[in-house]
C-alpha cells in the first residue's frame, strides 16, 4: 500500500487530497484501488500513516524521549580541518614526533583564528566547541602544560616546517617577495634576551617589545619570520633576511620589495652587488635633490598626481607616484603639527617664571617642536624676561607644498622587464605584509606577549605564523568566489552551526549536525564548502 497525493485547483484555490491505495495485479497489468481517504486526519497522522507505509516494521517514539546533546560549535572548525588536511599540514610537522603533540600544535593554530587567548584559557575556551575532537584529543589533552610542551617541539623542528610550507605553498619558487616590519609588546618583561625599548608601531613607548620581520609571496602567503631584538635598526634586518631566504629556501633569482627604512645606501649597493634585484621607497629628500638636477619642463608642479614619472639619474631608474589622496593627506599632517607647535609655543608664554634660564629654556622649546614634529617650520628666541617669539618659515612649507603627495621609487629592473606600472604594482604589494600584520596583531592576537622564555615567545609567534599561513591560503581561495571579508570573521561566524548527539531515552543514537540557516548557507555555497556538510564527519563521533 502507498499514500498517492492528488491536487486540484477551483477558483484559484488549490485543495490536496491524500489517499490510501493498494496494488494489485491483473490480468492487463498493475492496478491500483482506493483503501480510505485520509485527508481530513491531521498533519502528523497523515506523516506517521505515509512513514510506517514506506518502512513496514517501523515504529514511533514520543517527541519527549527525543534530544540533542553535547551541541558544539563546528562549522570553523570543519573548514580549518579540512584545510590541514588538503595542505598537508600533518606531513609538514612530521617532525614532531608525538602524535599527541601533532594534535596540540594543530588546536593552537585552530584557536588562533577563532577564540585567540592564553594557553590557560584554552580549554576553558574551546570547550564548547569541536576542537579537540577535530585534532583527535580529549578535552583533558588540552591543558597549559601539555600545550607548553607541545609548542617547546618546535623548537628543534622549525626550519623543516618552513621549507615544508614554502613548498606547498610555493611549488614554482617565489619570484616576487615582500619585505616588512612591525613591533609587538611585552607585559612583564624581564630577563628576555629579545625585550628591549625601541621604535614601537604599536605606540607602547613604555612597553619593552621585539621586532618582527616579515617576507610574503606576492599573492600575501608568508615565507619567513624572523624574530629580532626591540632596538633593531630597521636597516639592519636587511640581508640578514635575504641571506636567510637564500640559504633555506633556495630564493636567488626573485624580485624584493622592500620599505623605505630598510632602503640604505649600504643594503642596495649590496644588493646590487649580488646581482638581487629590488623595488623600494626613498626619502622625501631624496626626491627634493633628484628634482633640483631635473629640467625646468620636469619639474614636480608640473607632474600629474595621476601619472607614474620615470627618470634616470646616475645609472639608476626612478619611478615617482603620488595622488590627490596623498596631497591632501600631507597638507593636513603639515597643518596639524604647525598648529600643534602653535599651541605649545603659546602655552609655554602662558607660564609665569620666577628664574630665567635662557638657554635651558630654549632647549624646552626646541625638544617641545621635535615631539610636535614641528621644528622645521619655526625660528624661535628666547627673551630675557623667558617668553618665546617666533616666527614660520614659509619657505619651508612653499617648498614642501610642491612634493605633497609624492613619493619616490628606485629599481634595478630594466624597462624592457619592468615597465613603470609593473614597478609601482610590486610596491603597492607591500600592503599585503601590512595586513598580514593588521591580521596577526587583532584578529589572531598576538600582543601582547606574556611568555617569559624567549624560545617560548618564539614559538607564541610560529603558531600565529602558521594561522596566517592558512589564513592567507584560504583567503586568497575566497577572494575569487567574492569573499571579501577576513577569513577569521567568516571562520567564526561558521562556528554557529552545530554537531551533537541524538539521544532518545537517554541513549545515544547518532552523531547529527544542526539545521544550517539560511544566511550561512549561502556562505557556504558561495566558498563551495556544502559538500563539508552533507553530514557529520567520522571524527566529530
Amino acid at each position: 500500500m502507498f499514500v498517492q497525493t492528488s491536487k486540484t485547483t477551483i477558483n484559484g484555490k488549490t485543495y490536496a487530497c491524500k489517499t490510501v491505495r493498494e496494488s494489485y495485479r491483473t490480468a492487463k497489468g498493475p492496478r491500483s484501488r482506493l483503501v480510505c481517504n485520509i485527508s481530513k486526519l491531521p498533519d502528523h497522522v497523515q506523516s506517521g500513516i505515509e512513514f510506517l507505509l514506506k518502512k513496514p516494521g517501523g515504529s514511533f517514539v514520543s517527541s519527549d524521549s527525543l534530544g540533542l546533546c553535547d551541541a558544539l560549535g563546528f562549522g570553523g572548525i570543519a573548514v580549518l580541518h579540512d584545510a590541514w588536511n588538503r595542505f598537508g599540514l600533518d606531513r609538514i610537522l612530521s617532525g614532531v614526533d608525538d602524535a599527541a603533540d601533532r594534535g596540540r600544535l594543530k588546536a593552537m593554530v585552530f584557536a588562533r583564528l577563532l577564540f585567540p587567548g592564553s594557553k590557560l584559557s584554552l580549554r576553558t575556551t574551546s570547550a564548547d566547541s569541536a576542537l579537540a575532537a577535530s585534532c583527535g584529543l580529549s578535552q583533558a589533552d588540552l591543558d597549559e602544560d601539555r600545550l607548553y610542551k607541545a609548542m617547546d617541539c618546535l623548537s628543534g623542528n622549525w626550519v623543516g616546517v618552513e621549507k615544508g610550507l614554502y613548498s606547498e605553498a610555493f611549488p614554482s619558487g617565489a619570484t616576487l617577495v615582500l619585505y616588512d616590519l612591525t613591533s609587538s609588546y611585552f607585559e612583564g618583561a624581564k630577563n628576555k634576551k629579545l625585550a628591549a625599548y625601541g621604535y614601537s608601531r604599536d605606540h607602547r613607548d613604555d612597553r619593552m617589545q621585539l621586532i618582527l620581520a616579515l617576507a610574503t609571496g606576492a599573492d600575501g602567503v608568508p615565507i619567513h619570520m624572523e624574530v629580532l631584538k626591540g632596538n633593531r635598526a630597521d636597516n639592519r634586518t636587511l640581508l640578514p633576511l635575504l641571506a636567510s631566504l637564500k640559504r633555506r629556501f633556495g630564493i636567488k633569482r626573485a624580485v624584493f620589495a622592500f620599505d623605505g627604512g630598510m632602503s640604505s645606501a649600504i643594503n642596495l649597493e649590496q644588493m646590487r652587488s649580488d646581482e638581487l634585484d629590488y623595488v623600494t621607497r626613498l626619502s622625501s629628500s631624496t626626491l627634493k635633490a633628484l628634482a633640483r638636477n631635473l629640467p625646468e619642463d620636469n619639474q614636480p608642479e608640473l607632474w600629474d598626481r595621476d601619472s607614474l614619472v620615470e627618470f634616470e639619474e646616475d645609472g639608476k631608474r626612478y619611478v615617482v607616484a603620488g595622488s590627490e589622496y596623498r596631497q591632501q593627506r600631507d597638507r593636513e599632517r603639515r597643518e596639524a603639527r604647525i598648529a600643534k607647535g602653535r599651541f605649545g609655543l603659546e602655552a609655554f608664554n602662558r607660564v609665569n617664571r620666577k628664574k630665567v634660564d635662557v638657554q635651558k629654556l630654549s632647549a624646552q622649546v626646541g625638544c617641545m617642536l621635535a615631539r610636535a614634529k614641528a621644528l622645521k617650520y619655526f625660528d624661535y628666541h628666547i627673551e630675557a624676561d623667558g617668553t618665546a617669539t617666533w616666527s614660520e618659515k614659509a619657505e619651508v612649507v612653499e617648498t614642501e607644498q610642491r612634493f605633497d603627495g609624492w613619493y619616490l621609487l628606485t629599481t634595478t629592473l630594466a624597462r624592457p622587464d619592468a615597465p613603470k606600472e609593473t614597478v609601482f604594482a610590486h610596491y603597492r604589494n607591500l600592503l599585503d605584509v601590512e595586513d598580514a600584520f593588521r591580521e596577526t596583531k587583532s584578529y589572531l592576537e598576538m600582543r601582547p606577549i606574556y611568555h617569559q622564555k624567549d624560545d617560548r615567545v618564539r614559538n607564541h609567534i610560529r603558531i600565529c605564523f602558521l594561522a596566517y599561513w592558512i589564513s592567507a591560503r584560504l583567503r586568497n581561495a575566497w577572494q575569487e568566489k567574492g569573499e571579501r571579508r577576513e577569513v577569521p570573521l567568516v571562520l567564526r561566524e561558521l562556528q554557529q552551526i552545530k554537531v551533537g548527539r541524538l539521544r532518545m531515552n537517554e541513549k545515544p543514537l547518532k552523531v547529527v549536525l544542526t539545521d544550517i540557516p539560511g544566511k550561512l548557507y549561502a556562505i557556504l555555497e558561495k566558498l563551495g564548502l556544502l559538500p563539508l556538510f552533507q553530514r557529520a564527519p567520522t571524527w566529530a563521533s
